[in-house]
């Protein structure tokens, strides 16, 4: 079939031929497409002439136009005939006479007909086989996915485990500062118990703002984890496809999201620290001073 719809398609739209008109020379074209043609060559003599397509041979167009040119009319009732018994799997364009869209647009990216890229909105656009534009797809999304190395993946997880490290540490750390605040004050009894409650109001409000700060960025990172799962997935889709447009499609996604990536710096591990310690604290501040002044210490500063 598809060697068929390449001898009814017209030399200049390569389209499925419409209103088939046979010049002197013995060659069809479409009627619109030889307008075209007779629009590019005409000239101020009297004569009009055109040069065919095919054969680029000088044949006059008689003086009642193109429409006094025969019509093809065996090959007009193949093409009927062969719509009627097996239509074919083509879509059409929108615009009359609404030809099959089957010729790819390199600049648009999109499947047109052959009469929107002669005398259409795509006129003088590139084009390209379609199938040749699948292969170059998948090939392209091999060479995106290169642009990520494993080198970049491995700084990824690196950054992934040092924060998550830092996050353990940082848990460990907070521990042993509760359990140093918690030791002492149980020595002064439930008088002292409002006041340890404050330090450990602050340190939990400096564990706050530290979640507030790190949770974000280890949220990050761990998409960045799912991102390289999705990205493999997604380039292997992309080499399965079957479907030139879909393949198309998943290969823009594909450039935006490593695009996207490649802008991403990650995020910088900072070192952590508590200051004023709460052991110092506790060591200078609260050992020195009377149990009946203990009222008028302030929480610190975390």
């Amino acid at each position: 079939m598809e060697r068929l719809e390449e001898e009814l398609s017209c030399a200049v739209c390569c389209g499925i031929y419409q209103d088939p008109r046979v010049l002197p020379c013995s060659h069809t074209f479409c009627r619109e497409c030889l307008e075209g043609v007779l629009q590019r060559s005409d000239t101020f003599s009297i004569r009009r002439r055109l040069k065919c397509p095919n054969c680029r041979a000088l044949v006059d167009v008689p003086a009642a136009g193109l429409e006094s040119l025969p019509i093809n009319f065996a090959l007009k009732a193949v093409i009927e005939k062969c719509r009627q018994e097996e239509p074919w799997d083509v879509e059409t364009c929108r615009e009359p006479p609404r030809q099959p869209l089957n010729i790819y647009c390199l600049l648009d990216r999109q499947l047109v007909c052959g009469q929107c890229l002669t005398i259409g909105q795509h006129r003088g656009h590139p084009i390209g086989d379609l199938h040749s534009a699948h292969r170059k797809a998948k090939e392209a999304a091999g060479k995106l996915q290169e642009q990520l190395p494993e080198k970049y993946w491995r700084e990824v997880l690196l950054c992934y485990m040092k924060l998550t490290a830092q996050k353990s540490q940082w848990e460990k750390l907070l521990r042993s500062e509760k359990d140093v605040v918690g030791q002492y004050f149980k020595k002064l009894g439930d008088t002292l118990e409002h006041k340890k409650q404050a330090l450990l109001g602050a340190l939990d409000e400096l564990n706050r703002r530290f979640l507030r700060e790190y949770e974000p960025l280890l949220e990050s990172v761990s998409k960045l984890k799912v991102e390289e799962i999705e990205l493999k997935y997604l380039n292997s889709s992309i080499r399965k496809e079957k479907s030139p447009l879909l393949c198309l499609e998943k290969l823009e996604e594909l450039q935006q999201r490593v695009k996207a990536l490649r802008e991403k710096e990650l995020p910088d591990v900072k070192p952590l620290e508590i200051c004023p310690r709460m052991e110092d604290l506790l060591k200078d501040v609260w050992a020195k001073t009377e149990v009946g002044q203990i009222h008028k210490i302030l929480p610190p500063k975390l």
